[in-house]
């Protein structure tokens, strides 16, 4: 599911085979840009804010897209099979001597004035792996609707760009908060090291092909990452090697305590939980 850790692996990759080259063919397939031509234009850049991608283009043009639930972007070398899905699920084909990227089950993808891009991406809160990001703010952000779900709150990208709903489960379960706790109904001091730990495992799993949120993965920090927030208490080394606590493993035991993982479908964002291990509301 892609995430801000997804999103700008993503924005890499396009860098990487876009960047500095000159469009030789270009292909927007939404009734809007259909006609806009960007062959004989270089790509200047490519980069991830939030969960959102920015191709800059010369002559101050930006494509901005947007993954959501399923959407990718494949780059593949010429000649080469394209394998991101059939041919109606294409959005967007972009190509130079060297690549072509095709953007798949695109939900946003439009064409912007560079300088307009906080059209886009104005209205989001600091972003957990950009040069932006500020703990402090974020937690005031979150502060400012006390009555809201936590897990709600980490959802909304006004309040810190990135989290998705993989990761909304498991900082609560790490948290020890069910996600329909109020933010307010936090234990003190749980929020700071909850927003802390957001930023430490999204930067974790920057570059892993694989995220992964269990505590061998927390103890593998990158070089130069400062070491996560301690949970409330201690968690016990894990008997097997698991990538998640809880997403993705309904009925399965809890890794803490052997309770089985617990699933409620909200709004198509599976919600799970430990009920033994997590306190707060539950549906």
């Amino acid at each position: 599911m892609p995430e801000g850790d997804t999103v700008l692996q993503t924005a890499a990759r396009l860098h990487a085979a876009l960047a500095g080259r000159v469009l030789t063919h270009a292909d927007l397939r939404v009734p809007r840009f259909a006609t806009s031509d960007l062959s004989g234009r270089t790509v200047l850049d490519v980069t991830a804010r939030g969960k959102h991608l920015l191709t800059r283009i010369e002559g101050g043009l930006t494509l901005h897209s947007h993954l959501r639930m399923d959407g990718a972007w494949r780059v593949y070398a010429p000649g080469e099979r394209w394998r991101g899905g059939p041919g109606h699920q294409i959005r967007a084909v972009l190509t130079n001597a060297d690549h072509t990227a095709v953007g798949y089950r695109l939900p946003v993808l439009e064409l912007l004035r560079t300088s307009e891009e906080s059209k886009a991406v104005g209205h989001l809160g600091p972003d957990l792996l950009g040069p932006d990001w500020d703990p402090a703010l974020a937690v005031d952000r979150l502060l400012a609707a006390p009555d809201r779900p936590i897990g709600e709150a980490l959802l909304d990208q006004r309040n810190l760009a990135g989290i998705g709903n993989v990761y909304k489960c498991e900082l609560c379960f790490l948290a020890r908060v069910t996600p329909w706790l109020p933010v307010g109904a936090l234990p003190d001091g749980v929020l700071p090291r909850l927003v802390a730990l957001a930023h430490r495992l999204l930067d974790a799993n920057r570059d892993r092909p694989t995220r992964t949120t269990t505590i061998r993965a927390e103890r593998r920090p990158r070089t130069g990452t400062p070491a996560p927030a301690p949970p409330q208490r201690p968690l016990p080394p894990l008997r097997v090697q698991e990538p998640l606590y809880v997403y993705g493993r309904v009925h399965r035991p809890c890794l803490r305590c052997g309770t089985p993982i617990r699933k409620a479908d909200e709004a198509d964002r599976p919600t799970y939980w430990c009920p033994a291990c997590q306190s707060g509301p539950m549906p």
